[in-house]
C-alpha cells in the first residue's frame, strides 16, 4: 500500500524530501505553505490543521519555523498520523518528554531529520567503529560553520522567539547527534562557552565552543559551531586505539562544504604513528542520504521497522547536550558579570 505523505512547509527542505519520498514510493497527497505555491500536480492544503486533519494522508513531514515543529508535530500525532520532522524536535529536553509521551500515546511512527547520520562518509564511520578493528575510540573532534550575511538578520532565524537560538540550534546540532551516534553513548561531563561577538542579535549566538566527556570511559569530545567561518568548512576526527578517521567535507546541493573525503588509517605495528603512506582516501561524490532517510521513515510505516536514526530518545539525548551547553552561556556569562562588578585591588 502506497503512503500518502503531507508536507506541511513547501520551501527548500520540504521539496527536497517530496522529491526523495516520492523516488522511494510515496505519493505526496498534499501540501501546506504560507509563502510558497506547490509546483504542478500537488494539492495545495488551505491550512496547516486542514493538512493535519486530512484524512486522506497518513504521514506528516514538518519542515517549518523551528517554534512550529513542536506543535505541528504532537498536533499531528494526535491526529493518529505518522510525523516525520526535521531538526531541531523543540527547543529544551523538558520539551523533547512531552512529544515522546505523546508519540507513545499515539502508537505512531515519529521520525527526526538528523540527515548527516545517512551520508555515504558517515555510514562507513559508523561500520568501522562497530567493527572494532581499530579498537574503541579515544577522542573526537568536530568543527561545523558557515558564512551568513546581513541577509540573515531578516530571516526568521535572527529571531531568538521563532529559532529558539543561533548557530548551535541551526546547524551544530547535527554534529552533537554524530557524536552521540558514533560513541553509542551519551556525555555526561560539558564545559561550554557560547558568544555572540559578531552578530549580535540578542539569544543567536554566532559561536560554541564546547568539550564534551563521558566519564565513564573517558571518550573526550572537542566541538565548535560558528556562523564566522567566511568559508563552510565540515570536519569530523575520530582517533581510536589503533587507528583514525578523518572526514573533511559533506556533499550538499549547494556544494559549499567541499568534497566528502574520508581518510582512514591504521597504526603502525611497529611504531605508534601513523604517515601519510598508511591513509586511504574515499571519496563520495554523490550525496544518498535523503533517499537513505526517507527509506527508514517508510519502512517504519509499512513494515514496522523500529526507527533506528533519528528516534526521539536519540533527539532527547541531543536535547539535553543544547540544555547543558545553553546552560553553561547563561553561568558564564554570570560570572563574568560579577567578575566586571567586583572590586580591584590595584
Amino acid at each position: 500500500m502506497t503512503t500518502r505523505i503531507g508536507i506541511a512547509g513547501f520551501g527548500k527542505m520540504g521539496r527536497i524530501r517530496a522529491a526523495a519520498l516520492r523516488a522511494e514510493g510515496a505519493e505526496i497527497a498534499c501540501v501546506c505553505d504560507v509563502a510558497a505555491e506547490p509546483e504542478a500536480g500537488f494539492r495545495r492544503a488551505p491550512s496547516l490543521d486542514a493538512l493535519i486533519g486530512d484524512p486522506a494522508i497518513d504521514a506528516v513531514v514538518v519542515c517549518l519555523p523551528n517554534h512550529l515543529n513542536k506543535p505541528v508535530t504532537m498536533a499531528a500525532l494526535a491526529q493518529g498520523k505518522h510525523v516525520f520532522c526535521e531538526k531541531p524536535p523543540c527547543f529544551t529536553a523538558a520539551e523533547m518528554r512531552e512529544i515522546i509521551a505523546a508519540e507513545r500515546a499515539s502508537g505512531r511512527v515519529l521520525m527526526y531529520g538528523f540527515n548527516h547520520r545517512q551520508h555515504e562518509a558517515i555510514v562507513r564511520m559508523k561500520s568501522i567503529v562497530e567493527s572494532g578493528t581499530y579498537g574503541p575510540i579515544l577522542w573526537m573532534r568536530g568543527r561545523y560553520g558557515k558564512s551568513v550575511d546581513a541577509a540573515y538578520l531578516e530571516t526568521w532565524r535572527a529571531d531568538k522567539a521563532k529559532a529558539g537560538g543561533g548557530i548551535l540550534m541551526d546547524q551544530g546540532i547535527h554534529m552533537l547527534d554524530l557524536f552521540l551516534y558514533l560513541a553509542g553513548a551519551p556525555f555526561d561531563e560539558v564545559q561550554a562557552m557560547v558568544s555572540s561577538l559578531y552578530w549580535k542579535i540578542p539569544g543567536i549566538e554566532d559561536n560554541v565552543f564546547a568539550q564534551l566527556r563521558n566519564s565513564r570511559t573517558g571518550l573526550a569530545v572537542s566541538f565548535h559551531s560558528t556562523m564566522t567561518q567566511w568559508r563552510h568548512l565540515f570536519s569530523l576526527e575520530v582517533f581510536l586505539e589503533r587507528g583514525y578517521l578523518v572526514l573533511n567535507g559533506l556533499k550538499t546541493s549547494s556544494n559549499t562544504y567541499g568534497e566528502e573525503v574520508l581518510t582512514v588509517a591504521r597504526n603502525r605495528t611497529s611504531a605508534p604513528a601513523a604517515t601519510f603512506d598508511d591513509e586511504e582516501r574515499l571519496h563520495f561524490k554523490v550525496d544518498t542520504s535523503w533517499q537513505r532517510e526517507a527509506r527508514l521513515f517508510l519502512d517504519g510505516i509499512e513494515t514496522g521497522a523500529p526507527v533506528t536514526c533519528g528516534s526521539s530518545s536519540q533527539a532527547l539525548a541531543v536535547m539535553e547536550l543544547i540544555d547543558r551547553i545553553y546552560r553553561e552561556k547563561r553561568h558564564h556569562g554570570e560570572r563574568l558579570h560579577s567578575d566586571l562588578l567586583a572590586p580591584h585591588d590595584d
